[in-house]
C-alpha cells in the first residue's frame, strides 16, 4: 500500500506531504483545487510521461517521492526488484522518487538507487493500477486479456500452463537448431569453404602447444649467445681458478676445521662453509660444462625467426596464442562436420521435433480447456456485477480465436510462449446489438461501470498494492451512483483504493476523507489537504448533495448517506 506521498513544486503544489491509510480513501474539493494533480503526481512516480509543464512556476525542479509498504512476501516486486539489482530490506519498504527538472529531464530512484525511466515504470505497474476515465490500461488492451484469465484461473491453469511452457523451451531449441542447418544453400556452402579452407591453413602449419613460448626464449638465447657465454664463463673463471672464490673458500674451511677441532662452538660454522664450498664447486662446473655447450648457428637463428613469423600471421587471423589457434582449429572442425552431415541431422532433428510438438500440442488442448472453463466462471461473475450495477441487459464474452486444436495436426498449429490461445474481452451493451470491443464502447457512464465491474474481480488477482479512481463515477448518478459506491469499497477490502469523486454515495464510504483547497498566499497558489472529521465529513457531503448553499435538508440527507454506508460497511 501507499503509505506517504510527498510533492514539492508540482503544478500548484508548493510542498506537501500526505499520509494514506488502508482502505477507501476518497478525495473530494472544488474543481481545480488540486485533486486530479495529486493523481498526476503517483502516476509520474509510478513511471508516466513527464513533462516541463509539471515544474511550478519559478522552481528548478519538481520532487515526487511515495513510501509503499509491501506486505505480500511473495508479491511480483520482489522478484523483479532481484532482477534488476534493487534491494528490499526486510521491513518491505520500497521508496520511488521522481524528479523532473525545470530543463524535462527526469532523474528516478528506487531505494535511493538511480535506475532508468523503463525499470521505473517496470516496478511502478506492480505497486499502482491507475484508472482514468479514458485510462484503463490493462483491461483495454486486448493483448493483456490472456494473462488477465490466467491471474482469475489461478493454479488450474498456471500449472497446465508450466507444463506447456516446460515441453515449448524444447520446441524452440529444436527450431532453431533446423534453421541454422536449413539457411540459404549457397551460404551455407561458402562457409564451408571458408572452414576448410581455415583448417587446412591451421593443419599444414603443424602447431605445437606453447610453441611460441618455447622459440621465444630460444630465439632469446640465440640473439644473445656471444653475451650469454661471456656472462657465464666469466661467472665460472670468478668461481674456479687459483687465488679465486673457491680456492679463498679452501683456504677458509680448512683453518676452520682447526679451529673447530679446539672449540666445538664453531662445529656449526665449519658445517656451513663446507656445504656453500661443495655447493659452489659443484655450481662451477656446472657453468663450465654450460658455456662450453653454447653453440653459435645463426642458421637456426633463422628458421627460429621465419618460424615465429608464420605463427604471427596465424594469430593475426585466429588467436592471441598458439592454443587459441589449436582451440579454433578444433571448433571449426566440428562445425565442419556438422555441416557436411547437415540432412542427417536435419531429419533426426525433425523426428525430434514432430515427437515434442505432439507433445506439445496435448498439453496445448489441456491448457486451452482450462482456459475456457475459467472463462465460462469468469464471465458469470462478470454478469453478475454488471447486473448489481444495473446492467442487466449488458453482455459479456470472452471470444477465443486461435484455431479448432482438437482437429487438427501439430505441424498446423501456430504455438507461442503462454499456448496457442489468442482472446479478447467483448461486450453488448443492448439486445440484438454486436458485440464490440472495450475501447469501442461509446458512453461514458457505461465504461465507467464496466470497467469497475472488470476491476471488482480482477483486484484479487492483479496483485498491485494500491487502485486509484480517478473521477470513474462520471455520468452516473441515482441507484447507479450507490452500486458504484458499494462496488468502489467491497475493492477497497483487497487493496488500497484512493479515488476522486463528486458522488456523494461514493464519498460516504470512505474510510478515510481528504479534502482538497486551495488558497491564495504571498500571491502564489497553495494546495492544502485535510483529513475531514465526522462533522466535516458531514459538511463536504451536504456541499456535495446542493452545491453552493447547505440547509438543513442536505445535512439530514447527508447523515443519513452516512448512516447507510456504515450500515453497509457492517459498521
Amino acid at each position: 500500500m501507499l503509505v506517504e506521498l510527498s510533492i514539492r513544486n508540482f503544478a500548484i503544489i508548493e510542498n506537501l506531504t500526505i499520509p494514506f491509510e488502508r482502505g477507501l480513501t476518497v478525495l473530494t474539493g472544488e474543481t481545480g483545487a488540486g485533486k486530479s494533480i495529486i493523481i498526476d503526481a503517483i502516476g509520474l512516480l509510478v513511471g508516466g510521461r513527464g513533462s516541463v509543464e509539471f515544474v511550478r512556476h519559478g522552481s528548478s525542479r519538481a520532487e515526487i517521492q511515495g513510501l509503499f509498504f509491501i506486505e505480500d512476501h511473495m508479491h511480483a516486486i520482489h522478484n523483479k526488484s532481484t532482477q534488476l539489482g534493487i534491494e528490499i530490506n526486510d521491513d518491505q519498504m520500497v521508496i520511488l522518487q521522481r524528479d523532473i527538472t525545470a530543463q524535462g529531464k527526469s532523474i528516478c530512484r528506487v531505494n535511493g538507487k538511480l535506475v532508468t525511466l523503463a525499470i521505473l515504470r517496470e516496478l511502478g505497474e506492480t505497486l499502482v493500477d491507475i484508472h482514468g476515465q479514458h485510462e484503463h490500461q490493462h483491461l483495454m488492451q486486448s493483448e493483456r486479456h490472456l494473462s488477465l484469465l490466467d491471474q482469475f484461473a489461478g493454479d488450474k491453469v498456471s500449472g497446465s500452463l508450466r507444463e506447456y511452457q516446460h515441453i515449448y523451451k524444447s520446441f524452440v531449441a529444436l527450431k532453431n537448431q533446423i534453421n541454422q542447418f536449413s539457411e540459404n544453400e549457397q551460404k551455407l556452402a561458402h562457409r564451408l569453404d571458408l572452414l576448410q579452407y581455415q583448417l587446412n591453413e591451421i593443419e599444414a602449419a603443424k602447431l605445437n602447444p606453447n610453441e611460441d613460448i618455447s622459440l621465444t626464449e630460444e630465439r632469446t638465447k640465440l640473439a644473445n649467445g656471444e653475451k650469454l657465454y661471456k656472462s657465464v664463463h666469466d661467472s665460472y673463471h670468478a668461481l674456479y681458478g687459483d687465488d679465486k672464490g673457491l680456492e679463498w673458500l679452501m683456504h677458509a674451511m680448512n683453518n676452520i676445521e682447526e679451529a673447530a677441532f679446539i672449540d666445538k662452538n664453531l662445529v656449526p660454522f665449519k658445517e656451513t662453509i663446507s656445504n656453500c664450498y661443495y655447493l659452489l664447486e659443484e655450481a662451477a662446473y656446472s657453468l663450465r660444462d654450460y658455456y662450453e655447450s653454447i653453440e653459435f648457428d645463426p642458421n637456426r637463428l633463422n628458421l627460429i625467426e621465419a618460424r615465429l613469423n608464420e605463427l604471427i600471421q596465424l594469430k593475426r587471423k585466429y588467436g592471441k596464442t598458439v592454443t587459441d589457434i589449436l582451440e579454433y582449429a578444433s571448433k571449426i572442425e566440428e562445425e565442419i562436420e556438422h555441416l557436411q552431415n547437415r540432412e542427417e541431422k536435419i531429419q533426426v532433428l525433425e523426428k525430434q521435433l514432430d515427437s515434442v510438438s505432439e507433445d506439445l500440442l496435448i498439453e496445448a488442448r489441456n491448457l486451452t480447456e482450462q482456459r475456457k472453463n475459467a472463462a465460462k466462471q469468469l464471465s458469470k461473475k462478470i454478469h453478475q456485477q454488471l447486473k448489481d450495477l444495473y446492467m442487466e441487459k449488458t453482455k459479456f464474452l470472452i471470444k477465443f480465436k486461435e484455431t479448432d486444436i482438437s482437429k487438427v495436426d501439430a505441424k498446423d498449429v501456430l504455438f507461442h510462449d503462454d499456448g496457442v490461445d489468442k482472446i479478447e474481452f467483448l461486450l453488448t451493451t443492448n439486445p440484438g446489438e454486436p458485440f464490440k470491443q472495450l475501447a469501442k464502447i461509446a458512453s461514458g457512464g457505461e465504461i465507467s461501470r464496466i470497467m469497475l465491474a472488470l476491476k471488482t474481480i480482477f483486484s484479487t488477482h492483479q496483485g498491485v498494492t494500491s487502485l486509484i479512481f480517478d473521477e470513474v463515477d462520471t455520468g452516473v448518478s441515482g441507484r447507479v451512483a450507490q452500486a458504484i459506491a458499494e462496488k468502489i469499497f467491497n475493492i477497497s477490502n483487497n487493496s488500497q483504493v484512493l479515488c476522486i469523486t463528486h458522488l456523494p454515495q461514493v464519498a460516504a464510504m470512505a474510510t478515510t476523507h481528504l479534502y482538497i483547497s486551495k488558497k491564495q498566499l504571498n500571491n502564489k497558489t497553495v494546495t492544502n489537504v485535510t483529513t475531514l472529521s465526522n462533522q466535516e465529513k458531514v459538511e463536504e457531503l451536504a456541499r456535495m448533495i446542493s452545491g453552493v448553499e447547505i440547509t438543513e435538508l442536505t445535512v439530514s440527507h447527508a447523515k443519513e448517506l452516512l448512516d447507510q454506508a456504515d450500515k453497509f460497511k457492517g459498521i
